[in-house]
């Protein structure tokens, strides 16, 4: 095929979003046109091929200045700053081709090369928390974006505008500004890539002042606009936005399906904002009372340098571990990290809200009063600066514990109720159901037990319609006058877990109940039979497939055969971050140079986030590392298969699924904890 015909085909499988037929029609070529660069750059992102799509305005770039057009040059380096803003959040490089583009640009005539350098420094400014320069070159890519006629310019100008405005606290003026942008957008005159970003920023925005009614809004409309319009990592990005407002409607079970898939579809694309996902995850499982998939989930989130707070304190909250959670949430708001985003809001009072609003509920748990003082008194002044129905009523059901805690039922009991009603007038049933449960203990300060009761009973519903079972049994307990702390099993001296056929008998704190065997009562028999030793998911499967006997757990067993999988990093992507590591080098030497602290200091975690990605990427010997591997397939099955017998079992023995499911800890190993506090011997 000739190179006309292939780049006009091209060009038509682009614009039609066959990303692929677009690719394959440009491997003909012999030669790189320009053209032909561009429109491979084009399919692959379509294709969630990041880094070749870099790869490909790489070498536009280099063709470019091979041919001496030094304003398409410093275009294609603007192009590279964009994409890899957009998805690295690494800033050194970003900062590293703007200045390349402005070198090239030297003694030329503004025009909407310009334009889209200032678009691109105006987010690498506002995610670096440079407000002021962020808002002088968000009015300079307004300014030249509407002269020269560069419509991406004037909108992402006017978006961020529109954010500096909110967290300069003006909340009104900003939110109107962001209407008109999402007006805008909703004509249809602004590109796809433009349209999903922007739309994706406006939530974000309503996110970051807990405007979840505002937020429900706009991801409707971006929802009906991103069927056969976004591509790219947009449609994975929208359904992080659903999965965030279901994990405030329920259910839990759509809220993590709607979860796991925006992770599918974010991993191409995303790097270091790749945490977001992963800890709405660890949210939304916290939720349902999915300790351990949540601890995971927030983990991996933190591996790829995004705070997995206040979700990981909670985490240890809900494991018994208060002193723990304590110790995680103080850092937090003493330590913020300050890590570049878009999906959150990077710098000042208002990324401290949700972290105070889980030290007061940890302090709450901890009867620890002036803790919990100071953290209400500071979640209060930020609800006044940042108007929000949400903000103020997670200070108030703050106060109403601090309330509690002081034995003034009366305040408790207003600002409690106060909470509770403003919670389900947003249409958040779990954090209604959560301000039921400190309005009940206000109640029971006040001498009416009754009421009290009512308001558990009315928590429990709640929360077992939205699928926190977890929670829904803490409720329970509460009700009932037993300890808020896990089940005691102290008076059990003997339990049954005893397989029979396809019959289970199982027998504990004196209720005997018979089910039908499944396999995952059979992975929690080989932990039963060793409480406290860690297993390795692909032993528990040997064991119940009878394949092999088992090893030591750290070694010698199934799992030390090679395993078959993808690489963590391909060639491409390990090229990708070596050049990368390059220029975050080149920015660490200028801004040494230049004596800016605050520059050196974000190049530096930019250089430690790429090394620790290569180095994970690479294991002993040089050997690469593996994902989809037979142990991560394991892992998920076996999480599974244990996860469906404990809620099968909590059908016929409520007691014995509730202590299982405190007691036994899945992942990669698994384990039966026993409790220090009790003497439990098994009969298996």
């Amino acid at each position: 095929m000739s190179e006309p015909s292939a780049i006009e085909d091209a060009r038509t499988f682009v614009t039609l979003g066959e990303w692929r037929a677009a690719l394959e029609s440009l491997d003909g070529l012999e030669g790189s046109s320009a053209e032909g660069l561009e429109l491979r750059a084009q399919a692959a992102y379509g294709l969630g091929d990041l880094d070749g799509c870099v790869d490909a305005w790489e070498a536009l770039h280099a063709l470019q200045l091979e041919q001496d057009n030094r304003l398409e040059a410093a275009r294609a380096a603007a192009m590279i700053a964009l994409y890899l803003m957009m998805d690295t959040g690494l800033m050194s490089p970003v900062r590293g081709w703007l200045g390349k583009a402005d070198r090239l640009l030297d003694g030329e005539s503004q025009g909407p090369v310009h334009a889209v350098i200032a678009m691109v420094r105006t987010y690498e400014r506002f995610m670096c928390g440079d407000m002021a320069t962020a808002k002088e070159q968000s009015e300079l890519a307004i300014d030249l974006g509407e002269r020269l006629g560069v419509l991406p310019a004037v909108v992402i100008g006017r978006t961020a505008s529109a954010r500096i405005t909110i967290f300069n606290g003006d909340v009104e003026q900003g939110l109107a500004m962001l209407d008109e942008v999402g007006a805008l957008l909703m004509t249809g005159e602004v590109d796809a890539l433009t349209t999903g970003m922007m739309y994706c920023e406006i939530i974000c925005a309503a996110q970051g002042l807990m405007m979840h009614d505002r937020a429900q809004e706009w991801t409707e409309v971006m929802e009906r606009w991103r069927h056969g319009a976004a591509f790219g990592g947009i449609n994975g990005r929208c359904r992080v936005h659903r999965a965030e407002l279901l994990r405030m409607s329920g259910t839990c079970d759509l809220a993590e399906e709607e979860a796991l898939a925006a992770c599918d579809e974010l991993r191409p694309w995303m790097r270091r904002e790749f945490g977001w996902p992963l800890a709405e995850l660890g949210n939304i499982r916290l939720r349902r009372g999915d300790l351990a998939g949540a601890e995971e989930a927030f983990l991996a989130a933190h591996s790829h340098a995004w705070s997995p707070q206040p979700g990981l304190a909670l985490v240890r909250l809900a494991q018994g571990d208060t002193a723990g959670a304590g110790a995680l949430i103080a850092d937090a708001i003493a330590h913020p990290i300050d890590i570049p985003s878009k999906e959150r809001p990077p710098f000042g009072d208002l990324r401290l809200a949700p972290l105070l609003d889980a030290q007061t509920e940890i302090a709450f748990a901890a009867s620890d009063v002036g803790t919990a003082e100071h953290a209400a008194l500071a979640l209060r002044t930020i609800a006044d600066s940042y108007p929000s129905r949400s903000l103020d009523a997670c200070a108030e059901l703050a106060d109403a514990r601090v309330a509690v805690m002081q034995g003034d039922h009366l305040r408790a009991i207003r600002a409690a109720s106060g909470a509770m009603a403003a919670w389900m007038e947003i249409g958040a049933p779990y954090e209604a159901a959560a301000a039921r449960l400190v309005l009940a203990d206000a109640l029971t300060l006040a001498g009416k037990p009754e009421a009290a009761a009512m308001e558990w009973q009315a928590a429990r519903s709640a929360f077992a319609a939205f699928g926190a079972t977890g929670q829904a049994e803490r409720a329970v307990r509460l009700a009932s006058g037993d300890p808020p702390a896990r089940l005691s099993v102290a008076r059990t001296d003997v339990a049954v877990f005893r397989c029979d056929g396809d019959t289970r008998t199982v027998s504990f704190a004196g209720l005997t109940a018979l089910v039908h065997d499944l396999k995952g009562f059979r992975y929690i028999e080989r932990l039963l039979a060793d409480p406290d030793r860690e297993f390795h998911v692909l032993d528990l499967v040997a064991v119940e497939t009878g394949a092999s006997q088992v090893g030591h757990p750290h070694g010698g067993s199934a799992h030390g055969s090679a395993e078959a999988g993808l690489p963590v990093l391909d060639e491409q992507a390990r090229q990708a971050y070596q050049r990368r590591l390059v220029e975050v080098d080149d920015d660490i030497a200028e801004a040494t140079l230049m004596n800016d602290l605050g520059r050196l200091d974000l190049a530096q975690r930019d250089r430690d986030y790429l090394i620790a990605e290569l180095t994970h990427a690479v294991g002993l010997a040089g050997r690469h590392r593996l994902v989809g591997s037979t142990s991560e397939r394991a892992r998920t099955s076996v999480t599974r298969s244990i996860r469906y017998a404990l809620d099968r079992l909590a059908q016929h023995h409520p007691a014995l699924a509730t202590h299982l499911q405190h007691g036994v800890q899945t992942g990669t190993y698994c384990v039966y904890r026993s409790d220090p506090l009790a003497s439990v011997r098994w009969q298996i």
